[in-house]
This record gives structure tokens, sequence and C-alpha cells, in this order.
């Protein structure tokens, strides 16, 4: 059961209680679902029933046990927990859980690029427009491109003429406005211009010190956005890219492909795998590609944790195995997720580096 699955679950049991006249309160939307936090139970966990216990005049753990009545028994859910003033605390069955597991590596793998990709926002406009500014410009660039993942449509427009030495950050010239019915990206201002920054930096790492720290903060753009070492985030990203890039290559020269047949004990990795669909979906929805920026960085980390752990290619006189296989068709996974993240913020994954 992905987290998506399980959304569907709760927002099902939420119209059941509410027909039943067991709970009176509108039904929202969409029911959101996240990773169960440090010190929380379970594998995921959700916050509808404090959002409905104001409008049903319930207290929100009496309306959490109406919702946790309706979803027991569900296939994939193998307990449900209240915690706090009333969350809602999923564990998942182990088998199902396993399947679960398999499906994702299976549908990142079809899906390549496309993995987290939606159409939320079908048919739906977006405007927005930023001051003549380089992180602004390049903050709604990624915005826009966010927005996309959604299904959303997106016009970007600059308040000036735009700096032509922008393009070589990715960002086209646009439309010169501001338009009132659209949404200004007003990040804090860099303290250098786009072309000072791309001759000391380079495009890459100017790209990630602009979008990596959150649109309150300022940007660190020191020289250690170049280091080549694991104290670099941008390195550390793109290194576990090209080195997921290698294991491929390395595999077709050993005589044997990726597929995910049995389940590989990396839980860290899967967990963030399944995150990056609502990492997009958040990070557009505040308009922050710093979301996106730090996702990779715990992407990254959890895959060259379970590189060091898992080998994934045979040893010595070792043969392929089914392990080896599913090793690697997880490696691949993390790679494709790396190169999406790294998409959404302009910046190349190398196969290489």
């Amino acid at each position: 059961m992905t987290p998506a699955d399980l959304s569907r679950t709760v927002l099902h049991a939420v119209h059941r209680a509410v027909d039943e006249d067991a709970l009176r309160a509108p039904v929202p939307a969409r029911v959101r679902v996240e990773r169960t936090r440090p010190g929380g139970s379970g594998d995921y966990a959700c916050a509808v029933a404090l959002q409905l216990a104001g409008p049903a005049a319930l207290p929100a753990r009496e309306v959490a046990a109406l919702l946790r009545d309706r979803v027991v028994g569900v296939p994939g859910i193998g307990r449900v927990d209240i915690t706090g003033p009333g969350f809602l605390n999923f564990t998942l069955d182990a088998a199902t859980g396993a399947e679960a597991r398999a499906a994702r590596v299976g549908e990142i793998r079809e899906l390549g690029l496309r993995y987290g990709r939606v159409t939320t926002e079908a048919g739906r406009l977006h405007r927005l427009h930023h001051p003549r500014e380089v992180r602004a410009a390049v903050v709604a660039r990624s915005v826009a491109r966010l927005l996309r993942t959604q299904g959303g449509q997106v016009i970007v427009g600059c308040t000036e003429e735009p700096d032509p030495r922008w393009e070589e950050l990715g960002v086209t010239a646009g439309l010169r406005y501001g338009a009132e019915e659209s949404t200004e990206i007003r990040p804090v201002p860099a303290s250098t211009t786009a072309g000072a920054l791309l001759d000391r930096l380079g495009p890459e790492a100017a790209l990630w010190g602009l979008q990596r720290p959150a649109a309150h903060d300022h940007a660190p753009l020191g020289d250690d956005l170049l280091v080549q070492g694991e104290a670099n985030p941008l390195f550390l990203v793109r290194y576990a890219h090209a080195r997921s890039r290698a294991l491929t290559r390395e595999a077709e020269r050993l005589g044997f492909t990726a597929g995910y047949e049995t389940d590989v004990d990396a839980p860290a990795l899967h967990a963030a795998l399944a995150d990056h669909p609502g990492v997009l979906a958040s990070a557009a929805r505040h308009r922050a590609p710093d979301r996106v920026a730090r996702h990779l960085e715990t992407v990254a980390h959890a895959f060259l944790d379970f590189h060091d752990a898992c080998p994934t290619l045979p040893v010595g006189d070792e043969k392929p195995s089914a392990a080896h296989r599913s090793r690697l068709a997880l490696a691949e996974a993390a790679g494709t997720v790396l190169a999406g993240g790294l998409f959404v913020l302009g910046i190349s994954a190398p196969r290489h580096l």
C-alpha cells in the first residue's frame, strides 16, 4: 500500500462516517498522509481527525476512533493506533509492504523522470512574476517546473527587463509584467549579480546555492559549493546519481540486468523513494524548491548507506543472484529519483563524475 493508496483509504473512511451520520462535518477534498516523524508510531501518520474535530463538534480522538474503526482490516494495513491529541498512525502489513516496495521500484523504473508527476492541477493556469533579481528568477523558474509536475500550466513574468545572463542559468526571458492576479516570487535577494555568480561558481553550483536555502533565508554562495567531497551536498547528490549509473554499466559488463525479485532490506531508501511524489506536491504547493533540494540530500545519503551495506555487484567468483538483481533495481530507482529532482532544480545529473 502506497501513501496515495492510504490517503484514498482514509478519505473513503471519512465519506463512510459522514454517509452513516456518525460524523457531521464537510468531507475534505483530500487527506494528507505523511511518513511518521521521529518519536511517532507506525509507518505513516494522518492528522485528518484534528481537522474534522471542530466542524464535527467532537474531540479529535473520538473522530480518530470513528475513522480507525472504518479502516481496520483493510488489506495492507496491519495496525491502526491513535496517538497524541488525535493522530492516526498506520503500520502496514509486512507482506503487503514488501509487495508495495516491489511495485514502487517497478513504477519508478517504468516512469523514469515522470515518477511523482500527477494531473491534480490539470487545466489550472498559474501566473508567477518576480523582480529583476537573480535568485528570484531562478526560484520562479523551478516553481514553474514544480507546478507542471502537478499538471498545471504556468506563465512566468519579470517586472523589468530580464538580465541576459539569466539564460546561462536556464531562465528564459519570459514576459515583462507584474500581473495583479499573479503570485510574486520574492526570496531574500542574493548578495551578487548573475554575472559575478556565474563567473565565480559556474551554473550548477550557482543554481544549487540559490535554491537550497528556504526563501526567507539568505543564500550562502561561498566557494564551498565547488568542493568535490561529501561535505558539499551538491557534490553528494550528483555523485550518488553517477554511482547508481555506474552500477548499471558494471552489471551489463558482468552480464545481468535489474529486476526486483526479492525484497531488499533498505528501509531508509525505500522510505525516501516513497516520499518523492509527496515532496514534489508539497514543494509546488508552497512554492518551495528548497524542499526538493533537501529531499535529494536524504535520498543520496540513504542510497550511499545502502550501497555500502548491500553489495550490488557480485564479488570474485560469485554469480549474479536474485538479490543482486533486486539491489540493482533499487539502485537504478534511486538514480532516477535523483535525476528527476535535479531536473526540477535545473541542474544536470551526470552519468560520470
